[in-house]
Parts: structure tokens; C-alpha cells; sequence
């Protein structure tokens, strides 16, 4: 009697995905904007640093001490970083994302600003990098707190 044939187990078997072009054209694109040309963090030191953030001021709460930018999967975040001052944490820092750019084709970005609920909201859709960070600089929403 001949012995049936038993499948390979799941673990055995190959299954190939399919390459995620989303996210590998979101990571080049981050590694040309971020390494090869650093137009965001150009934009943090020249326009946002000055305008928000002109120097650090100790106070006996959380208080502001720098702005930065960090690429978080297919998206771009700009980043308030605070210290505490208060007595049984002073010295503890943070940091607190309050604009997102998300990639969705080259050159091409959805904004969202941090509402006070945590979550992310979509203000403007499909926006060239220059045009963001433009409206980064004029939109209140999109200003650090």
C-alpha cells in the first residue's frame, strides 16, 4: 500500500511578496532629501529655530530646548524637544512631534498637524517639498507649540 504524500508544513513553504514600492521609493527619496540635500533641516535652523525657538529659557515647567526633524517610516517629522524643570524630574527630556509630512510620490507630500487628541489631521493633500515647507512657515496649525 503506497503511503500518501504529505504536504510541506506552512514554516517550509516559500511565499514571495512583492517588493513594497510604496515604502522603497519613501526611503530613497528620504535618504536623497535628508543625506544628499537637507532642505528640512536647513528649514529648522534657518526659518523655524529663529522664529520659535530664539533661546532656551529655564522655567520651573517643561520648556522648549530645540526643533528637529526625523524621518519616521514614510514620514517626515518635525519635533519640538522639551526638558522638564520640575523638582522631582528636572533635567528629563522629550520630544513632541507637531508637523508631518507624508510621503506619497516623489516630491509629493500629505501635511497633517498633531491635534491635542494625539491623533494626526490632514490639512493639505499632495503639496511639492517647497510648497510644505511654505506653508509650514505661514499655517498657525502647523507651528511648534
Amino acid at each position: 500500500m503506497a503511503v500518501p504524500e504529505i504536504p510541506p508544513l506552512a514554516a517550509e513553504r516559500v511565499i514571495e511578496e512583492p517588493p513594497r514600492q510604496h515604502v522603497n521609493d519613501a526611503l530613497e527619496y528620504a535618504v536623497e532629501v535628508t543625506a544628499g540635500c537637507p532642505v528640512c533641516q536647513a528649514f529648522i535652523d534657518q526659518v523655524l529655530k529663529p522664529r520659535f525657538l530664539p533661546e532656551v529659557c529655564p522655567t520651573e515647567f517643561n520648556y522648549p530646548i530645540d526643533l528637529n526633524g526625523q524621518w519616521h517610516g514614510a514620514n517626515y517629522r518635525f519635533i519640538q524637544r522639551y526638558r522638564s524643570g520640575f523638582v522631582d524630574n528636572a533635567g528629563w527630556e522629550f520630544d513632541a512631534p507637531f508637523t508631518r509630512l507624508e510621503y506619497v510620490a516623489r516630491d509629493c507630500f500629505h501635511l497633517f498637524y498633531l491635534r491635542h487628541t494625539g491623533q494626526w489631521h490632514r490639512l493639505y493633500c499632495e503639496v511639492s517639498l517647497s510648497r510644505a515647507l511654505s506653508l509650514i512657515e505661514s499655517d498657525g496649525l502647523l507651528h511648534p507649540h
